[in-house]
């Protein structure tokens, strides 16, 4: 089996995978949101202290299991320095105590594969990332090879909402909450966001003056902000931030045919977002590849579905050659 280890932000996670069938034996994650939300967001150093409590107490439901263990894989790039630091000491420590090569795993390859989980991969694929990090539509050719077409300059779509939640009280994380609100609203014409970027002929994503948008509106009604309020101004943010994805995502399809096209990240969870796509994949005649809603978030069977690619071409690394790379991206 391989070992997968993920400690990137504030999730603390572990996995077994069977590398033969594919198996995930075993997957389990401690989340620090109920931590972090008293802040209205991550805080490093709190995160990197949860995860040397987390993660050996992990360790402890496979120790039966170490005997099966071939290689362990550990995400080292991009996330919070912290926290990656807590991952890759454990996965080092591991590796000499088991005699059992290293494999260093990108977080954002990583997501990827939460789209294979439990079969092989398909390529090539158009994958649209949206995470509390990251907002990227990236081309994957034949061979594997990853390149950028369109990224934010600013804010993250995921990072967007949780701003917006706190902006409005919803608390954090706040991508379920503002997706929840949205859905309550009554009048839908009440706000009306300007789209980011709509007529620029660039392509690339912007958050932040969105997200001042929002902030202006909860400032103009200030004390009088009720949940009506509230729900109506996460349906104009949420369908402003859809659309902005949406306008990009719909010139990339002009210009290039994809055969299939993914969605993953943490963000990729929102309904909203999940729907335009599929009506987009659908009128393009585009396979759509969803990771499960359990897998859309950080976790280590992603790490261990990469790192048993690796593991069968022989992608090892030593101890001096695994360090953590925070901005890291490809």
């Amino acid at each position: 089996m391989i070992l997968g280890i993920e400690s990137s932000c504030d999730d603390s996670s572990v996995a077994l995978l069977d590398i033969k069938d594919l198996k995930l034996f075993y997957h389990k994650k401690i989340s620090q949101e109920s931590e972090h939300s008293l802040f209205g967001g991550v805080v490093p150093e709190l995160a990197a202290r949860l995860h040397t409590k987390a993660l050996p107490a992990l360790l402890e439901d496979i120790k039966p299991n170490f005997k099966d263990i071939k290689a362990i894989a550990v995400t080292n790039e991009p996330g919070l320095s912290v926290s990656l630091i807590g991952g890759v000491s454990m996965a080092k420590a591991l590796s000499v105590a088991l005699s059992v090569p290293l494999i260093a795993v990108n977080h954002l390859v990583g997501h990827i594969y939460s789209l294979f989980l439990d079969c092989e991969a398909k390529f090539p694929l158009g994958v649209l990332l949206v995470s509390g990090g990251h907002t990227m539509i990236l081309d994957i050719d034949e061979t594997g090879k990853i390149s950028s077409l369109a990224s934010t300059g600013d804010d993250s779509f995921g990072e967007s909402f949780d701003k917006v939640a706190k902006m409005t009280g919803l608390g954090y994380p706040g991508g379920g909450a503002v997706q929840n609100f949205a859905l309550k609203c009554k009048n839908k014409e009440r706000f009306k966001f300007t789209i980011p970027l709509l007529r620029d002929k660039r392509l690339e994503y912007s958050f932040s003056g969105l997200k001042n948008q929002v902030r202006l509106e909860v400032e103009k009604l200030g004390k009088n902000l009720n949940q009506i309020d509230t729900a109506d101004i996460c349906y104009a943010f949420e369908n402003a931030a859809c659309e902005h994805i949406m306008d990009k995502l719909g010139k990339i399809f002009k210009e290039r045919k994809f055969k299939r096209f993914g969605v993953v990240g943490g963000a990729s969870a929102n309904l909203n977002l999940r729907s335009r796509i599929e009506n987009l994949c659908r009128s393009g005649d585009c396979e759509l590849l969803l990771a499960p809603l359990k897998f859309c978030s950080d976790n280590a069977a992603m790490v261990a579905r990469v790192g048993r690619e690796k593991y069968l071409n022989n992608e090892f690394v030593t101890h001096n050659e695994l360090n953590i790379n925070p901005r890291v991206k490809f």
